[in-house]
C-alpha cells in the first residue's frame, strides 16, 4: 500500500507543479481555448499537489491515515463523474477528459483495495464505523 501511495504522491506533486508553473499546458495539448483566468487553473494544480503531500504522509501508515486515502478515492470518483456531467450538459469539451486515465481511473483499484484492507483490519464493513471504533479505542 505504501508504494502505491508514494507513486500517487509523486504523480500528484509532479502534475500539480507542472500545472502551477505552466497552466496552459493541458489547454495547448488538447487544442482547447486558453482560460481567461489561468490562476484558477493554477489553483487546481495546487490542490492536486496538496493531495500528493497527503498521499506521501499516508504512505508511512495507510491503515492509520485511511481518511486521506478515502478523500483521495472520493476525488478520483467524483472528478470523472463531474467531467461526464459537464460533457453531457455541453459545458466541458470531451478533449478535457485526456487527464482522466492518469489522474483518476488508474487509482480506483489500488485506492479501493487499500480501503477494503482498512475495513478488514478494523473489522467493519463501512469505513466511518472504523473511525468511531479507532476513536473509542484511543479515548479509552
Amino acid at each position: 500500500m505504501g508504494r502505491w501511495l508514494i507513486a500517487a504522491g509523486v504523480y500528484n506533486l509532479a502534475w500539480g507543479a507542472v500545472t502551477v508553473l505552466v497552466p496552459s499546458w493541458l489547454f495547448t495539448l488538447t487544442g482547447m481555448e486558453q482560460p481567461n483566468y489561468p490562476f484558477i487553473w493554477q489553483c487546481v494544480g495546487m490542490i492536486v499537489g496538496v493531495y500528493g503531500i497527503g498521499y506521501l504522509a499516508a504512505a508511512s501508515d495507510p491503515v492509520r491515515h485511511w481518511p486521506i486515502i478515502l478523500v483521495g478515492f472520493l476525488g478520483k470518483i467524483f472528478g470523472p463523474l463531474g467531467y461526464c456531467m459537464g460533457v453531457l450538459k455541453g459545458e466541458v469539451p470531451p478533449a478535457f477528459g485526456v487527464t482522466l486515465p492518469t489522474n483518476d481511473l488508474i487509482w480506483w483499484v489500488p485506492f479501493g483495495l487499500m480501503l477494503l484492507h482498512v475495513a478488514r483490519v478494523h473489522g467493519v464493513r463501512w469505513l466511518p464505523v472504523a473511525a468511531n471504533s479507532v476513536h473509542r479505542r484511543t479515548a479509552a
